[in-house]
């Protein structure tokens, strides 16, 4: 049914635009669950249930036309991997529900998730555009915000739309709910200019019971490394990679790994505190992140079995708002011999670099000559401290003009990608 309630029927759509758009409302649901219950806003948590139910009428019209499309069993191999991948969206959108719902249904949960989440991170806030508002009526790229302030809008809720990844063309409209990301100082700040009132931060609680420490830190860490799965995933279905496939398959076992010890800590957590029955949120967060990790398997399982990669998933990829790049390190560029957090690479570009290739020796050397004793080795969720040579292929995600940016400084042809 539709985002109203109402029933759906059978329309002619572009599959590739419908799978774009179900990729991008994915993501930005893993991102705006957690960052609502880590915030216990409710506001947040809504927005997450709105863009649910687009993702259900998208996942329907999804389904549709790929029924429409096989005509024999050639067509039924070749789509069944596009069904899988449309059905690992829905089952990402429905974990980021059941994320919103346990601050929307006061399942339980304890003071320390907000206490866990590191003063570093960047916040997220819901604004509505005031009629009023200084921001009303003007474009992003008029503003230029993230430049200024730091802050990027990574969605715009307007009526029963969305605009997920606006862009610098993107006009804000009396209204308007805005998804702000960004430092605090910076957030304050544009919050000021939408509202025309001034935003008040809670202050976190501090920090209690150990044990409910390591849980909660836990469930942070497993929302990461799905949420790294899914990139993965999407990366190796552009690229055809059975290697990236490979690393995701790795990380869903890690996450299952996280999640036994997640579990021994709760249950020791709740002997401790005066009513366990305020843990049941941790739980389903758990559960959550671990439905996730499912997903990001199932959307490179046909590049795992060998299916290759249907065109029409590659170039929906491919055209998402946030785009996916695999980029060579060329010699003598600024990038060849530096560390990621020398050159600051997602303040200066916007993109953050996933996954890192690089060509090595066989004996784990870096010198040997002969193509045959070298092998492939990945540097998965990279840190400030990676080191980027001359040969490495980067896999990053960001905005267009960000993969734009990262091409020049690495020396790479963009439009080769």
């Amino acid at each position: 049914m539709d985002p109203s309630g109402g029933d759906v029927e059978y329309e002619p759509v572009s599959v590739k635009a419908v799978l774009s758009e179900m990729k991008d409302t994915a993501e930005l649901l893993i991102d705006l669950s957690f960052s609502a219950v880590l915030g216990g806003n409710d506001d947040v948590a809504r927005e997450v249930l709105a863009l649910e139910a687009r993702m259900d009428l998208l996942q329907m019209r999804a389904r549709m036309s790929l029924l429409m499309a096989a005509r024999s069993p050639e067509d039924a191999e070749q789509l069944a991997a596009v069904l899988g991948v449309v059905g690992a969206a829905e089952k990402i959108s429905d974990a980021a529900g059941d994320v919103a719902k346990v601050v929307l249904e006061d399942i339980g949960l304890p003071e320390a998730m907000r206490a866990a989440l590191p003063e570093a991170v960047e916040t997220l806030v819901r604004v509505e555009v005031a009629p009023d508002a200084d921001l009303a009526g003007r474009t992003l790229g008029g503003e230029n915000l993230e430049t200024e302030t730091g802050v990027r809008v990574i969605a715009v809720h307007r009526g029963d739309d969305w605009l997920t990844n606006p862009d610098r063309n993107s006009q804000l409209r009396a209204g308007d709910t805005l998804l702000l990301r960004g430092p605090d100082e910076g957030v304050a700040a544009v919050y000021e200019r939408a509202t025309g009132e001034a935003y008040d931060r809670p202050d976190p609680p501090e920090p209690g019971d150990e044990d409910l420490e390591r849980a909660v830190d836990s469930i942070v860490l497993m929302k990461n490394i799905s949420e790294l799965a899914v990139d993965l995933a999407y990366g190796s279905v552009l690229f055809d990679s059975q290697a990236v496939a490979g690393e995701v398959v790795e990380l869903e076992a890690e996450v299952d790994a996280l999640q036994s010890r997640f579990e021994a800590w709760t249950l020791r957590a709740a002997a401790r505190v005066d009513d366990p029955v305020s843990l049941r949120g941790l739980v389903h967060l758990a559960n959550a992140t671990e439905v996730i990790s499912d997903a990001a398997v199932e959307i490179s399982e046909g590049v795992l079995r060998g299916l290759g990669t249907h065109p029409v998933v590659a170039e929906a990829v491919s055209e998402s708002d946030e785009v996916i790049v695999r980029l060579t390190v060329a010699p003598a560029s600024e990038f060849e011999g530096v560390t990621l957090g020398d050159r600051e690479v997602k303040t200066e570009t916007g993109m953050r670099v996933i996954a890192v290739r690089r060509s090595v020796a066989a004996s784990g050397g870096p010198d040997a000559d002969e193509p045959s004793d070298r092998e492939d080795e990945w540097v998965i969720q990279p840190g400030p401290e990676t080191e980027l040579r001359a040969g490495d292929v980067v896999l990053a995600k960001g905005t267009r003009s960000g993969a734009e940016r990262l091409a020049e400084l690495t020396g790479a042809d963009y439009s080769a990608r």
